[in-house]
């Protein structure tokens, strides 16, 4: 099951991520997916901000995971490019964030076998002059929330 979201700007795909971030509850993992410049990032800070007050988000490509706090739950934002190994992962608390609070996940294919089942996959990919956002999850209850998101 999946959903079809088209970004035709940077603002378009911070907006589809404002709306989804609508829906998102403690526990929840979004594995952000696409190539170098698809746009994870700016989905990823346009859904940390509007759940937070945070003003700035930066990658957090050289520090592998930045935290914030929001008033249900913290937010982790991980970015596992520079990952060596999948087992890595636990030396960035991912075992307490994947259980107790909303998790973006960049790069989630170098988690290996070691990726958590019942995931939102956010697939991004470029189609002419756009980006074709693909939300899907095995969860049915997942889907049944995503209706809600527009």
């Amino acid at each position: 099951m999946q959903n079809v979201f088209y970004s035709e700007s940077e603002q378009e795909t911070a907006e589809i991520a404002k709306r989804l971030s609508a829906i998102t509850k403690k526990g929840d993992i979004w594995a952000l997916r696409g190539t170098l410049g698809m746009g994870k990032s700016v989905f990823a800070r346009a859904f940390i901000q509007q759940l937070t007050n945070a003003k700035e988000v930066p990658s957090p490509t050289f520090t592998l995971v930045q935290m914030y706090v929001a008033p249900e739950f913290d937010i982790y934002h991980y970015d596992l490019y520079r990952l060596k190994r999948a087992d890595e992962i636990f030396e960035l608390g991912v075992e307490e964030a994947f259980y107790s609070g909303v998790s973006l996940v960049e790069w989630p294919e170098k988690m290996g076998t070691l990726t958590p089942r019942n995931m939102w996959v956010v697939d991004i990919t470029a189609a002419e002059n756009r980006r074709i956002i693909r939300i899907s999850s095995d969860d049915s209850s997942k889907m049944e929330r995503l209706k809600n998101a527009g």
